[in-house]
């Protein structure tokens, strides 16, 4: 289209576009057809694609949508590519899928592994940093579980396909909060374990007769700590 041919008064050009009325019918179509393809695709792709998506998913999914975005609205553009793409992202997404069962390697170099990022009740940050997880997202997942204080956690992992796994300790120990700075009420509610500190960077939890440690971390070396909650009874 020429410069010289938009104009903002032209309502049919910025409503309908540059075809005819028939196109609309023709569009509906289409769609009715691309949703078919889309449904009977992620129905070949398994029933992970109806669950959170991994790496490889996650690309099939966007793949599809790609080849059925274009065909869609141009009027231009036939079916039968789109047909063809999505075919070969389910015949890749299950041989991937099919050759991951035996060879485990593969699996993990398309899947992404499980990372370990709470270990006794303290932050584990070499996963962390592998998963590119920062402490303020784990935080906010912890909560989200209806944890407050990092003493409840045996293990906290994060697999492969980015939700978290989290097993409790039989017998909670004090621990870093989880409560945001801000929310002081909260703070001042939990009950604290006598003369006990954790670490405000890993939450390694050291006990200080009479006063805050001013000493590094034995865990990380860092010197900012609070008081350590006490785990109440469930």
């Amino acid at each position: 289209m020429k410069p010289e041919d938009i104009h903002l008064t032209d309502y049919m050009r910025i409503i309908l576009g540059q075809v005819p009325w028939s196109f609309v019918l023709e569009a509906v179509l289409r769609m009715v057809f691309l949703y078919l393809l889309l449904i009977v695709s992620m129905r070949l792709m398994g029933k992970r694609m109806a669950g959170m998506l991994s790496r490889i998913e996650m690309a099939g999914m966007v793949t599809l949508a790609a080849a059925i975005g274009v065909p869609l609205l141009a009027p231009d553009r036939g079916l039968l590519p789109a047909v063809i793409i999505a075919a070969v992202a389910v015949l890749i997404q299950r041989l991937i899928a099919r050759l991951g069962v035996d060879h485990k390697e593969l699996e993990q170099a398309t899947q992404g592994d499980i990372g370990i990022v709470v270990a006794d009740g303290r932050l584990h940050y070499p996963d962390m940093e592998k998963a590119v997880l920062s402490k303020e997202r784990l935080f906010a997942e912890l909560r989200f579980s209806g944890i407050d204080n990092l003493g409840k956690i045996k293990r906290a992992y994060m697999e492969a396909n980015g939700s978290f796994t989290i097993l409790k300790a039989t017998e909670p120990k004090p621990g870093l909060t989880l409560i945001p700075s801000w929310d002081e009420d909260f703070l001042n509610a939990q009950p604290k374990a006598p003369d006990t500190y954790a670490c405000c960077h890993c939450g390694f939890v050291r006990r200080s007769v009479g006063h805050e440690p001013n000493t590094r971390c034995d865990a990380c070396g860092h010197k900012e700590w609070t008081p350590a909650v006490l785990c109440e009874e469930e």
